[in-house]
């Protein structure tokens, strides 16, 4: 994806006193007083221009625009064009960096438990329709490891199983609070938590699917984000191919190192474990290098014994088996959870 950076001296002051001379819509939300509401027609003007036309934002213009969407100070009618003017144009590289330093500073980082393993994520806002859903199984199987895992995602995916369902059906709830995640890290469990628990104001953006019928750069966000104050690992997967090369760059040239690495694969049915059957190419980025862990096969050496019934239960029955010995990991997430626990061993070990 070719990228056009737009210096931030380019466009007006933003600022709430500039934003409270200016005159507003009545259309403007009410979310805020009308002296910090924020006016973004001039950065609409850059991005709305269509594929060919836009120019991308800075980094710093793409966090102050995302800060002000985030905390309500951007009126429905102005939250609406930006939000198709990004699906239509895509994110570059310094726009998803500015959002997601955004999106990081609007909810409390949650604290790591000590230990030999920094802690890793997985983000869950797929769901899986023509395959059991095994992300339970991958968390499960780190945490057996003694890796802290966080799940954190959506409760429901209409006309998908959610993680989340087959989470609860091993007896996995989701946390109520920050807290309750923190100590369930921190006994050793599998800690999951819905996006409206661990950041709010990222959730309210993900439900305006549900009136503008796409999706828009948070869904991009949500999996790229780091929520935790210490260096972690995220596991991220993208589904358009595009985002391979967009996610790449981004984890090679704007993801801060102190931040920890990142997993990169293409994703099974969007989630972000390996799929049973195939794995899939693997990229690792660590302190702007990337490197290639897994190759990309067309079928696993031995076709796995995966559950047959989709549901929920079934899958979480199947999941148990698992763990019990009584039917083997799928040999492409058997390699996942090795190349995970040694890398968030040495990512605690590199940072300390």
């Amino acid at each position: 994806m070719s990228i056009e950076n737009t210096s931030s001296s380019t466009l007006p002051s933003t600022s709430p006193a500039s934003s409270a001379s200016t005159s507003v819509s009545t259309l403007a939300s009410t979310s805020a007083p009308a002296a910090d509401r924020f006016i973004a027609a001039p950065f609409i003007k850059e991005i709305g221009r269509g594929v060919k036309g836009a120019r991308s934002m800075s980094r710093a213009d793409a966090f102050t625009l995302y800060d002000a969407m985030l905390h309500g100070r951007v009126s429905d009618l102005e939250l609406g064009g930006i939000l198709l003017a990004m699906r239509i144009k895509g994110e570059s590289v310094d726009e998803l960096a500015g959002f997601l330093d955004a999106a990081e500073a609007s909810f409390t980082p949650l604290q790591a438990p000590a230990g030999p393993y920094a802690p890793v994520l997985i983000p869950t806002y797929n769901g899986a329709r023509k395959m059991a859903n095994l992300t339970a199984l991958l968390a499960l199987l780190l945490a057996r490891e003694g890796v802290p895992v966080l799940v954190h995602g959506v409760a429901h995916n209409v006309g998908r199983i959610a993680t989340a369902e087959v989470l609860a059906e091993l007896g996995i709830a989701a946390a109520t609070t920050v807290a309750e995640a923190e100590r369930a890290l921190a006994e050793g469990h599998v800690s999951f938590i819905t996006i409206d628990t661990l950041a709010p104001r990222l959730a309210h953006q993900l439900e305006l699917r549900r009136i503008l019928g796409v999706r828009n750069s948070t869904h991009t966000i949500v999996k790229i984000l780091q929520p935790f104050a210490a260096p972690a690992l995220r596991l991220v997967s993208y589904t358009h191919p595009e985002y391979l090369e967009t996610l790449g760059e981004y984890f090679t040239t704007a993801a801060p190192h102190a931040r920890g690495d990142a997993f990169l694969m293409r994703g099974t049915e969007g989630e972000t474990v390996a799929n049973a059957n195939k794995a899939q190419k693997i990229d690792w980025f660590h302190d702007g290098e990337r490197t290639v862990l897994v190759e990309r096969q067309m079928i696993a050496d031995t076709e796995p014994a995966l559950p047959e019934d989709k549901s929920a239960a079934a899958t979480a029955a199947w999941i148990q088996a698992v763990l019990r010995g009584e039917v083997p990991v799928p040999d492409p997430i058997a390699q996942q959870v090795g190349h995970i626990v040694t890398v968030a061993r040495e990512v605690r070990a590199r940072h300390g």
